[in-house]
């Protein structure tokens, strides 16, 4: 009796998290969306473009009318004030999602509205989506 109600346990644990994949953040501060919302977001005046990889890899290939701002340095969030109003959305990409993760979090506790794009440039890529040099 004891191990089936264990094992009634780690299933619903498990199916919570299978219901749970996907979802944004536990306080929701930000919000990810896939590659077709992204873009449609993009097409909004009130939204400026944020690409939070390094230097080199932004050369390697970017989206259209991003913004740089490495979020591994220091100097981060600074330059965010700096260049990106509040009053606008910040949509925001890296690589594969981990790195805009990151600074989506920063960003939104900062005070700013943030759409983070799931997969990042690899996922756009693979949509077949435009990417500049």
């Amino acid at each position: 009796m004891n191990k089936v109600f264990l094992l009634l346990v780690l299933l619903g644990v498990a199916l919570a998290m299978w219901a749970m994949r996907g979802r944004n953040t536990a306080n929701d501060a930000f919000k990810t969306v896939d590659n077709d919302e992204f873009e449609q977001l993009l097409a909004d005046s009130n939204v400026v473009l944020l690409d939070v990889r390094t230097q080199s890899e932004f050369d390697e290939g970017h989206l259209r009318g991003a913004i740089l701002i490495d979020v591994k340095t220091d100097s981060f969030m600074l330059a965010a004030r700096d260049r990106l109003p509040k009053e606008k959305t910040v949509a925001v990409y890296c690589r594969s999602g981990r790195r805009s993760v990151a600074a989506a979090e920063r960003l939104s506790a900062d005070g700013y509205q943030v759409v983070n794009l799931k997969g990042g440039i690899m996922s756009w890529r693979s949509a077949g989506k435009e990417v500049v040099k």
